[in-house]
């Protein structure tokens, strides 16, 4: 047993990767259950379907390494090299592992399937390696040493390598004498980017402790913020720090955890027995469509319009046509018409509504495209907003229905600040 963390690197292998034909979402795997324990991953390599590259890369990265992980190449057909190539680099032969013949058999027999000889390839392994359980798959996985590095071997279908995960995370835990407790706090934001995030902490938290380590994960529509530990006894210390991640910016943080914020717009009309409606012009129905991606969401949501023509927003939401003609589709006043139509025809207590040009044509010197009228709140206290968010149109929805559900959610929480976004994205 050892308490010394290991160097990790992983060898990803296969053609369908290096094309692009399958997009690598392995290795975020790995890198995410190792990091329970506090291991990381210093290096990462991937190599198409070429025999000696491949050895010539696994021999290196043993040279160098305490743990390599392979990942691909486990299964029945040529292109399949993992086990040929380990063998070669260890300088040991390939011999039929009866453990993998008998998993085999079971696999197939549960399936009705006959066991074939592109099957029983998958049990021809390097002589004196381990043979490492696949709970799914056909293909077991396999680790052994070679030169004082450990590399296990994994298979490249997800369902298979996440089953295997478990096993090779327990294994490892239990070689280490003080198990680290990793423990990480993930906070779900909206509005916040990496670097003003970043630079706000560092001018306000100066003395941020050692113990409680900062990362961030940037998406589309939120940023997640993670306050990892690696004891218990740095509990205290990073209650602190989300102390201070609440003073800085609280208004913007949705919750814990996978928190969208779609559900937790749902969570608080539930909570308050009310409904909302949506009126969508830009957004062509993003919002909708995030709000029903929850379970339950009937409970707070009965109603969506999506009006994307003038005359269909006269016609079903009652917007005035003098509005139209007058001020244009894309308008505080069409949008606060959009938003009292939806109201009155879903008898919903909230509305979302969106009016806005997402591009790449379409705009004009006052009206840019990016431009877009955001509505929400209730019949008695409307409000609206001119944002301009010139981005990539599909990039333009994502934000902006985001940005009409998070405004939701501020008024049903009672915060009348304005978010951070309302001045960076101001129209001009």
């Amino acid at each position: 047993m050892t308490d010394q963390t290991p160097r990790v690197q992983l060898l990803l292998t296969g053609n369908e990767i290096m094309s692009g034909d399958t997009v690598d979402s392995n290795s975020a795997m790995i890198a995410k259950r190792l990091d329970e324990l506090a291991i990381g991953i210093y290096r990462k390599v991937t190599v198409g379907d070429d025999p000696a590259l491949l050895q010539q890369e696994l021999t290196a990265m043993a040279a160098n390494a305490d743990l390599i992980i392979v990942n691909g190449g486990l299964g029945p057909t040529v292109d399949d090299l993992t086990a040929e190539i380990l063998a070669a680099a260890a300088k040991v032969s390939l011999q039929e592992h009866p453990q993998a013949i008998a998993h085999l058999q079971q696999w197939c027999a549960g399936r009705n399937l006959e066991l074939n000889a592109a099957n029983l390839k998958q049990a021809m392994l390097p002589e004196g390696c381990q043979i490492v359980d696949n709970p799914i798959g056909s293909a077991v996985g396999f680790e052994m040493n070679m030169d004082g590095c450990r590399i296990i071997c994994t298979p490249g279908v997800p369902s298979e390598l996440a089953a295997m995960l478990d096993i090779i995370v327990a294994s490892l835990a239990a070689e280490r004498e003080q198990p680290v407790e990793r423990n990480i706090m993930r906070l779900q934001t909206f509005g916040l980017g990496e670097s003003s995030a970043q630079q706000i902490i560092s001018d306000n938290i100066p003395d941020w402790p050692a113990s409680v380590e900062l990362g961030f994960r940037a998406g589309a529509p939120q940023m997640e913020i993670k306050l990892s530990i690696n004891s218990n006894a740095a509990l205290d210390a990073r209650q602190r720090c989300r102390g201070h991640i609440d003073d800085l910016f609280g208004d913007h943080v949705i919750g814990e955890g996978d928190t969208l914020l779609a559900a937790r717009v749902l969570d608080l009309l539930r909570q308050r027995g009310e409904t909302l409606t949506t009126a969508e012009s830009c957004t062509g129905g993003l919002i909708a469509s995030m709000l029903t991606r929850i379970a339950g969401s009937s409970d707070g949501f009965h109603a969506g319009f999506v009006t994307y023509a003038n005359d269909i927003k006269q016609a079903v939401l009652d917007v005035p046509q003098d509005d139209l003609d007058t001020h244009g589709a894309v308008s505080e006043q069409v949008v606060r018409a959009m938003a009292l139509g939806a109201l009155e025809k879903s008898g919903a207590d909230h509305a979302i509504a969106v009016s806005g040009i997402a591009g790449p044509g379409g705009g004009s010197a006052d009206k840019p495209v990016g431009t877009v009228w955001l509505a929400w709140g209730s019949s008695d206290k409307l409000r609206t907003r001119c944002l301009c968010w010139p981005v990539e149109r599909s990039l333009f929805q994502t934000m902006i229905a985001a940005a009409g559900l998070d405004m939701i959610r501020r008024s049903l929480l009672g915060i009348d600040e304005e978010p951070r976004y309302f001045r960076q994205r101001k129209a001009r």
